[in-house]
């Protein structure tokens, strides 16, 4: 059944891997809902732009009553929210945008939903979902063993996790006080083609590619859970459609790596990738250098993403090395796209650092 889906931040990195596997692999209208903030980047979504199933509206989640008019516009059977600020060295620089986007922007939409809910036809009252996307960040540090799995206990360390910590349990309080039919998912780290370069993959390729130092947080020792962005819209999807009302599924990609492991990976690829190194490098390696680390930097997260396997038959098709790879030959072919998203306001500085603090 053709559906009509309104998906929030999608002109982001997650976001937009989701509208184009909605695009081009389902029949479904989508109305993407981005404020186009620094992250945020049309470009990537130029494969399905002229798409008649494809529409843009630029606007901020925290504008109830243009969300409102955009439901009733529209009249979605199903709200993707993922609008959000994302990255914990800016939440440490500047945490207020990061309560305003994560958990006022949260409410207002929980709030549209809710009215717009309230106000169907039975028959698509029954079929309405609003899904909640969040990370597993909000569980904090899990320590050299175990894996999180949809009880852990919340114990966020950072300000953008505890925003998102805060917009979980909006979502939740809206199920359980007004029956809102939510889902909710929790993500490992994503990688893949379109990611922001402050991030750690796409910042440290295009640092090696210019020659310049490639910072590793500490000790480098940090593990993380790695999915690859396309692998997670087909969860994203599956759950929306399939997944039980007030139920969380936890999304992971089965691929834990440390920092400095996977910083090795890509100086690996690119060794053999690029023949003339800059600065007459022999060796990407070389460029690396530990600096500071990040303060309250959890050591280790890692995903048990049984439920949405056994419950919806969802499991990653990429490895970490095959995605990997897909992903360094990615930025290799287009480095104009890295030049257009980075419009001056960032250009690979290190941010939340320790001399900021008290």
């Amino acid at each position: 059944m053709n559906q009509t889906i309104l998906v929030t931040g999608g002109a982001g990195f997650i976001g937009s891997a989701l509208i184009r596997y909605l695009i081009n692999e389902t029949t479904h209208t989508i109305i993407n809902v981005d404020k186009l903030t620094y992250a945020g980047n049309l470009e990537s979504l130029k494969s399905v732009e002229k798409n008649k199933r494809y529409h843009f509206i630029k606007a901020d989640i925290c504008e109830q009553n243009k969300i409102a008019e955009l439901l009733a516009q529209y009249q979605p059977n199903y709200i993707m929210h993922l609008a959000a600020e994302s990255h914990v060295d800016r939440s440490i620089d500047g945490p207020s945008e990061f309560i305003q986007t994560n958990v006022i922007g949260t409410y207002y939409m929980l709030e549209a939903a809710k009215n717009y809910y309230i106000q169907l036809p039975k028959s698509k009252r029954n079929a309405f979902k609003f899904h909640h996307i969040s990370t597993d960040e909000v569980y904090g540090d899990l320590g050299e063993t175990g894996l999180f799995t949809e009880t852990t206990p919340y114990d966020p360390s950072s300000p953008y996790s505890a925003s998102k910590a805060a917009s979980d349990h909006l979502v939740r309080a809206w199920h359980r006080t007004y029956n809102l039919p939510v889902v909710i998912t929790n993500c490992s780290n994503n990688y893949g083609p379109f990611h922001f370069p402050e991030k750690l993959i796409p910042l440290i390729i295009l640092n090696a590619l210019e020659g310049k130092n490639l910072p590793v947080y500490g000790n480098g020792e940090q593990v993380r859970d790695w999915l690859f962005v396309e692998d997670h819209a087909r969860a994203l999807y599956k759950v929306v459609t399939d997944g039980k009302v007030g139920s969380t599924y936890n999304i992971g990609g089965f691929n834990e790596k440390q920092n400095i492991e996977v910083i090795n990976i890509i100086c690996d690829h690119l060794n053999t990738l690029i023949k003339d190194k800059p600065n007459n490098l022999t060796d990407f390696k070389t460029l690396i250098t530990y600096v500071n680390d990040r303060p309250g930097h959890d050591v280790r997260y890692a995903i048990d993403a049984t439920k949405i396997n056994e419950e919806l038959g969802w499991s990653p098709r990429e490895s970490f090395e095959s995605g990997i790879l897909k992903t360094i030959k990615w930025y290799l072919n287009n480095l104009d796209w890295c030049r257009h998203v980075q419009d001056g306001s960032y250009q690979r500085e290190r941010l939340g650092n320790n001399d900021n603090l008290i």
